[in-house]
């Protein structure tokens, strides 16, 4: 029976020599580097390497791509979504009303006030983004619309309190009447 070939050893470095074996050190050309502090500092820049923000919307967006989606779709997105607000409980209360979709596939979101119009802009062009992606569709565009809620009057005073109930029943005006109460 033969035995398996043993790995090579390497040689160790004479135990009498007093100066180490050295190391060789290679340095890869190719691929991803960092830039250099001292070329950007005399102004030389990797200009051909980089490429525009439109150039690179275009390449990761897949501009032209309009595949249709229904609305079951766009809620199973949108809610694949809210894990990524989990920090942040106002913008997550905001995205939690589902958006209408518009004809061109823009998307039509109601909120109640401009404060959260203002924490949407945060987090706009993430969403959008990411729904354009997962969607298919690069037509996608998130517009809000700031509806008012209107909000009946806070009665606090008692004659605020008996007027409002006077002008339920009108047998209590009558009542105060026959019995000469104040308020």
């Amino acid at each position: 029976m033969s035995k398996p070939a043993a790995a090579p050893v390497a040689k160790e470095a004479d135990a009498n020599s007093s100066q180490p074996a050295p190391r060789i050190v290679k340095r890869r050309n190719g691929g991803l580097s960092t830039p250099s502090i001292k070329r950007a500092l005399k102004g030389e820049f990797d200009d051909e390497k980089q490429i525009s923000a439109k150039e690179q919307h275009e390449l990761y967006s897949k501009a032209g791509e309009t595949n249709p989606f229904t609305e079951e779709q766009l809620k199973e997105k949108w809610d694949a979504f809210l894990p990524r607000v989990e920090d942040r409980p106002s913008i997550k209360a905001t995205l939690s009303v589902l958006p209408k979709i518009m004809d061109d596939f823009s998307l039509l979101l109601e909120i109640d006030n401009r404060i959260q119009d203002e924490m949407l802009a945060e987090i706009r062009p993430e969403l959008v983004s990411y729904l354009r992606k997962e969607l298919r569709n690069s037509n996608i565009n998130l517009k809000t619309l700031v509806t008012e809620i209107k909000r009946e009057k806070i009665i606090y005073s008692d004659i605020e309190k008996y007027q409002a109930m006077a002008e339920r029943n009108p047998n209590l005006a009558l009542l105060k009447r026959t019995l000469n109460l104040d308020f």
